[in-house]
C-alpha cells in the first residue's frame, strides 16, 4: 500500500511538472513577458538604437544580398546612411509596436493587419521573414548577452510573423 502511494505521488509529481512547463514553441503569457522586458533592453535609444538596427540589417543583407534591391528608394545599399537608417528606424519603430503589443491580442491582430498589406503591397516574400528572424536572433544576443532566451524570442516572433505574413 506504501509503495503504491510512493508511485502514484511519483507519477502526479512528474505530471505535473510536465504540465507546468510552458511550451517553447507557444508565445505564452510568460514568454511574451520575457520577450517585451529583453525588447526594453536590446532596443535601447539614441545612437545604440541606429547601431542595433544597423546590424540588423547588415545581417539580413549578409543572408540574402538580392533583397537590397527591395530597398533602393531609402538607401539600401549603404546601411550607414541618414536615408537607410531611416527607414531601419522606422522598421525597428514597427517591430517595437508589435513587441508591445504583444499582451494586448486585438490592438496586435489590427497593427499585424496593416503591416501584412504593407507587405502584401511590396511582394515580400517568405524567405525574407526567415532572414529577419535569422538575423534577430544573431544580434540579441550581442545586445543582451546572457539574459538573452531564444525559445521565447522564437515563438513570439513567429506569431507576430504570421500576423504579417498571413
Amino acid at each position: 500500500m506504501m509503495k503504491t502511494a510512493v508511485v502514484v505521488t511519483v507519477l502526479v509529481a512528474m505530471l505535473a511538472a510536465v504540465n507546468a512547463y510552458p511550451d517553447p514553441d507557444q508565445c505564452d503569457t510568460l514568454a511574451r513577458l520575457n520577450v517585451k522586458s529583453q525588447w526594453v533592453r536590446a532596443y535601447s535609444s539614441g545612437h545604440d538604437r541606429e547601431h542595433f538596427a544597423e546590424a540588423i540589417w547588415r545581417a539580413i543583407f549578409a543572408q540574402v544580398p538580392e533583397a537590397r534591391s527591395l530597398f533602393d528608394r531609402v538607401g539600401g545599399d549603404d546601411t550607414s546612411s541618414a536615408k537607410f537608417i531611416g527607414h531601419a528606424m522606422r522598421v525597428l519603430a514597427s517591430l517595437d509596436i508589435a513587441v508591445n503589443l504583444l499582451d494586448q491580442p486585438e490592438a496586435l491582430q489590427s497593427h499585424l493587419e496593416h503591416l501584412h498589406q504593407q507587405h502584401e503591397d511590396r511582394h515580400v516574400s517568405a524567405s525574407y521573414y526567415k532572414a529577419m528572424e535569422r538575423a534577430l536572433l544573431h544580434v540579441l544576443p550581442a545586445q543582451l548577452g546572457r539574459c538573452f532566451d531564444k525559445e521565447p524570442w522564437k515563438a513570439c516572433f513567429h506569431l507576430i510573423v504570421d500576423g504579417i505574413h498571413g
